[in-house]
Parts: C-alpha cells; structure tokens; sequence
C-alpha cells in the first residue's frame, strides 16, 4: 500500500514562496509519475504541475508557469513543489498523486493511482 503525505503548507503572504513536500511510504514509486493538483473553496479540482519518473519531463498548468517549479529526488521517496510569487488566487488546498502517467485531463482522477490528502495553502493580499 502507498501512502503519500504531503508537508509545508501555511500561511504566506502576496509575493512569498513556499515550499511543498509529498513523502511516499510503503512500495516505491521511483517509476511512477508525480503530479501536484489544487481544490480551492467552492471550486473544483485542477491540475498545477506534474513530473514523470526520471525527472527529466515536467509539465504545468498555464496560471503557475513561471511561478511553480516540480521536482523530485527518487532517493529520499519525496517530491517538492516550489511556488514562488504566490498570488491570492493560489490558496488551495494542494494534493500530490502518483500514477503510472503523467496526469491526463478527461480520465478519472487524471489516471493518477495514489493521492495524498492535501496540504492547505493560504494566501493573503
């Protein structure tokens, strides 16, 4: 069984940064792809940025380009969102996932397997 937990979440404000931790337990996941999602108050789910097993593929949603950097170090089981020039349109809360595939738009849970509980980011003006 794989459990992801997310860490690093919290209170910033208009222009900070922050930094996202998704720590996996259980079997590994160093072949699988990583994906970062967010549910804002009253919204539905989206996609923010996503990384496949090597690293050496990354893809982001449109608004965090720029802003949001993923990576991820296969050694420690861990990977990180970096968001920087943090808006208040950001404040989500934010889930890591973990599948076989880089997220797709249109499947069931975008074909993401494993989906942590998310970590609250708030943003204030």
């Amino acid at each position: 069984q794989v459990q992801l937990v997310e860490s690093g979440g919290g209170l910033v404000q208009a222009g900070g940064s922050l930094r996202l931790s998704c720590t996996r337990s259980g079997r590994t996941f160093s072949s699988y792809a990583m994906g970062w999602f967010r549910q804002a108050p009253g919204k539905e789910r989206e996609f923010v940025a996503a990384i496949n097993w090597s690293g050496g593929i990354t893809t982001y949603a449109d608004p965090v380009k720029g802003r949001f950097t993923i990576s991820r170090d296969n050694a420690k089981n861990t990977g990180y969102l970096q968001m920087n020039s943090l808006k208040p349109e950001d404040t989500a809360v934010y889930s890591c996932a973990a599948g076989p595939n880089l997220p797709a738009v249109g499947k069931v849970n975008y074909g993401m397997e494993y989906w942590g509980k998310g970590t609250l980011v708030t943003v204030s003006s």
